[in-house]
């Protein structure tokens, strides 16, 4: 397992939260330039505090060495929320703002699901919900291997945990002792036709992981500290971590918090003027 860095607490939980502020206006920005292709919005926003947070200050990784073979590897299960992750790839240096005005355009890089190009900080494709935790294990049991020491981050929608794939994984990670993998569980209660007690109740996710073998931390997915804390104590001798982060599909905004209806929307510009007003407000 990494060790990680000892660094001051609380520079870095401003320096997360200014970085929190800067994806959100960066997913505004990029929702409006995209038009009638305002790729889901809410569940892009419901993960800016998790990405910040790894890709700010937790994740080890070069910008300059995009290959660095020591590099933390991010894997988004829910590629669908790529927004939270492409503004994320920004603060980090992997991408420039206005790279952000292509999204989902013609030739672009940036589409609505992540496309592999580790130049730019994308490490894998994915789309196909269900898949993300089990291409984390592949790349988890090469580190062992191979000897390197990195962390492989998968984050994964609560919604997409009623794929059977997920629970398959589940038994694996903690067979094979994939200390070096963290998984994190978006929990904002929605999917893309309803709220996931209408579709598919998955309650008690913390017992249902425990009993897999895993090391499971149930937080609040948009309080910073917590976030940091909780993954710095990811540091377990045997065990695969998870982390069931609970938060407000739509994070940020009046019109989007808690409303599935933003799961695939498109941002209008009065919408717009009132999400920056808010955002400054805050």
């Amino acid at each position: 397992m990494v060790a990680y860095k000892m660094k001051d607490r609380n520079k870095e939980i401003k320096k997360i939260q200014l970085a929190t502020k800067n994806m959100r206006k960066n997913i505004l920005d990029t929702s409006l330039e995209a038009g009638g292709s305002s790729s889901h919005f809410g569940g892009g926003l419901s993960i800016v505090d998790i990405t910040a947070t790894l890709f700010c200050s937790v994740m080890d990784y070069k910008k300059d060495d995009p290959f660095w073979d020591l590099r933390d590897r991010f894997i988004l299960s829910k590629g669908h929320g790529c927004l939270g992750y492409y503004v994320a790839l920004v603060e980090a240096g992997f991408l420039k703002k206005e790279d952000l005005k292509t999204f989902e355009k013609t030739g672009s890089d940036l589409l609505g699901h992540p496309v592999i190009n580790r130049k730019k900080g994308i490490e894998f494709s994915n789309g196909s919900l269900g898949m993300g935790l089990s291409l984390g294990i592949g790349v988890a049991i090469a580190g062992k291997k191979l000897k390197k020491q990195f962390n492989v981050y998968v984050l994964m929608g609560d919604g997409e945990c009623n794929e059977g794939s997920v629970w398959e994984a589940s038994m694996a990670a903690p067979h094979f002792k994939l200390n070096n993998l963290i998984a994190i569980i978006d929990r904002n209660n929605f999917q893309q036709t309803g709220s996931n007690k209408e579709i598919m109740t998955n309650e008690n996710l913390f017992k249902k992981w425990t009993s897999f073998g895993w090391k499971v931390k149930e937080i609040d997915g948009h309080n910073i500290g917590e976030i940091y804390d909780t993954l710095l104590l990811c540091n377990h001798k045997k065990q695969p971590s998870m982390i069931i982060a609970n938060t407000i599909k739509g994070k940020g905004f009046s019109f989007s918090e808690n409303n599935n209806l933003w799961h695939h929307a498109v941002l209008t510009q009065s919408q717009y003027d009132i999400a920056i007003e808010e955002l400054n407000n805050n």
